[in-house]
C-alpha cells in the first residue's frame, strides 16, 4: 500500500488527478513533518477509506510518532469545529456568535508538535470541510508566525487533490465500469 499504487488506481479519465497526485506530494517543498502532517490530515478528512488506507502507511513511516498523533488530533477537531463554526457563521442569527461554545478543543493549544505545523494541517482540513472562519482564523495564525503564502497555498492544494482523488476512488468503487 503507498503513493505509487494509489496513483496506478486512478481511472484514465482522471489523470490529471494522477499527475497532481504524484506532484503535490512528490515536489513538495514543505518539509517532510509539515508534508506528511498535511497528507495524512486531509486523508482522514476526505472520508476515503482507499485513500486513507494507501497514504497513512507513508505518513506513519515519514513522522514522528508525536506528529503522526498531532495530525490526527487536528483531523478530528477541525471535523468538529468546522461543523460547529461553519454554521454559526452561516445562520442568519448572529446572536450564536456570543454564545459560548462550551466545546472542548484543548489539543489546538498543546498538539505534541510545532504549532505552526499544527495549524497548517487544521487549515488544509478546514479546506476540505469548507470552513471559512476555520480558513481565514488559521490562515491569520500562520501568517503572523511568518508563514508565505506559497506554503499555505500548497497546503490547499494537497488538501484539494486528495479530497478529489478520494471522490473519484470511491466513486469508481461504488460504480465499477
Amino acid at each position: 500500500m503507498s503513493l505509487d499504487s494509489l496513483k496506478s488506481s486512478i481511472p484514465d479519465y482522471a489523470k490529471d488527478l494522477r499527475l497532481n497526485l504524484g506532484s503535490v506530494i512528490g515536489n513538495s517543498e514543505l518539509p517532510a513533518q509539515q508534508l506528511w502532517g498535511t497528507v495524512l490530515a486531509t486523508a482522514i478528512a476526505s472520508r476515503s477509506p482507499i485513500v486513507l488506507r494507501e497514504l497513512a502507511p507513508e505518513a506513519k513511516a515519514n513522522l514522528s510518532p508525536e506528529a503522526y498523533t498531532a495530525a490526527r488530533s487536528a483531523a478530528a477537531v477541525m471535523a468538529m469545529n468546522n461543523v460547529f463554526y461553519r454554521t454559526r457563521h452561516l445562520l442568519s442569527d448572529h446572536e450564536y456568535g456570543t454564545l459560548r461554545a462550551g466545546l472542548r478543543m484543548n489539543v489546538i493549544g498543546n498538539p505534541g508538535v510545532d504549532k505552526v505545523d499544527f495549524e497548517l494541517w487544521s487549515f488544509a482540513v478546514s479546506a476540505i470541510n469548507g470552513c471559512g472562519m476555520c480558513l481565514d482564523s488559521h490562515e491569520q495564525v500562520l501568517r503572523k508566525a511568518g508563514v508565505e503564502r506559497e506554503t499555505v497555498q500548497e497546503a490547499f492544494k494537497i488538501a484539494s487533490v486528495i479530497q478529489a482523488v478520494g471522490v473519484t476512488l470511491d466513486a469508481e468503487a461504488i460504480l465499477g465500469d
